[in-house]
């Protein structure tokens, strides 16, 4: 035996006593975090479903088949009242002309659309049927980075398919696939896979923490969940309307960076701005004067480096509510005008 392995060999009785009692206590966290893990997974099961559409876009990237032969589609979802309301991905169940609802104990139902959101990718389904398991909701308010979160859904078609990870991030933002971002964004390392889109993401009590939406196809423990209280007030807002109201002025911009001469001259908080590429004829920024070519600041007194800053003021409260807009005309002139913002009809 060489020095280097003797010099390993634990002669200390008390140190032996030490390894000895330490693995069955590791053991028993283990134990504790798998019960953890089958518990919520026991709990949560009966709540998740598997969607199938038909109709719907074929996933980015594949071309919708020619002749009569229709478009297919999946992904996941989880009932949240008794009587049978299903929240969803947008993006899942767009533009589906059939949508039937597949439940872990092999119970098969159409489901039809009673609303959705395609800017926070969020949608609400209704199945009827009897001995339906709602889920509990949590408060994404409280969650703390590092915590346990756990994904149920359905991957590739696999039903009921569970991973665990944790909470990676908290604050992230998403860009949606109309071109908005999602605020408030939870990031986990709980592995996503197509077909997870729609189903919950929990924690260790069993409680939906968010909505699983997303994964960073090239990377690995990369995958994104729409916080619960974001997705709880835009379903309530669609099972209440049908969809979600917001205010628009009837512009498009892109991001631009300021001159600084022209940041420090009009002592401007923001060094970047909106400018206006085109107006939306008799468009409520059309009628306010604003012009193509101008660089917009600020409204409402907030203000804008960016188009989602402009986004995530006009809510449906802003709708016909007289705003200040700023802009800088022929890169020198400092604007005010007022605009009313309008509901998109």
């Amino acid at each position: 035996m060489d020095m280097q392995t003797e010099s390993l060999r634990p002669h200390d009785p008390e140190l032996v006593d030490q390894v000895r009692t330490d693995v069955p206590a590791d053991a028993a966290l283990l134990d504790a975090y798998s019960a953890t893990i089958s518990g919520v997974a026991e709990q949560v099961s009966p709540s998740v479903v598997k969607i199938d559409v038909q109709g719907a876009p074929p996933p980015p990237g594949r071309r919708r088949p020619r002749g009569p032969e229709e478009a297919h589609g999946s992904g996941s979802g989880f009932i949240f009242t008794p009587d049978g309301l299903v929240l969803t991905n947008s993006h899942v169940v767009h533009e589906a002309k059939k949508i039937d609802v597949s439940l872990s104990d092999g119970r098969r139902l159409p489901a039809h659309l009673l609303g959705e959101d395609p800017d926070t990718d969020i949608a609400v389904l209704q199945v009827h049927d009897s001995a339906l398991v709602p889920v509990s909701f949590g408060n994404s308010g409280n969650l703390r980075v590092g915590q346990i979160a756990i994904a149920i859904g359905n991957p590739y078609g696999f039903d009921c398919t569970v991973t665990a990870g944790v909470v990676s991030a908290l604050g992230r933002s998403l860009r949606t696939n109309t071109g908005r971002l999602i605020d408030d964004v939870i990031q986990t390392d709980a592995a996503l896979n197509p077909g997870n889109s729609g189903g919950p993401l929990v924690d260790a009590r069993g409680r939906v923490i968010g909505v699983n939406t997303a994964m960073i196809m090239p990377a690995q423990g990369i995958c994104f969940a729409i916080a619960i209280n974001t997705a709880s007030f835009v379903m309530a807002r669609l099972v209440r309307d049908g969809r979600i109201r917001r205010s628009y002025i009837g512009l498009a911009g892109q991001n631009v960076p300021l001159h600084r001469r022209i940041v420090r001259y009009h002592e401007l908080p923001v060094e970047t701005g909106v400018f206006v590429v085109s107006l939306e004829p008799d468009g409520p920024a059309a009628r306010a004067g604003i012009r193509d070519g101008d660089l917009v600041v600020g409204f409402a007194g907030k203000p804008i480096a960016g188009i989602d800053d402009l986004h995530r003021l006009l809510t449906e409260e802003q709708a016909d509510v007289p705003a200040e807009v700023v802009v800088i005309r022929n890169q020198r002139q400092k604007e005010t005008l007022t605009v009313r913002p309008s509901f998109r009809h």
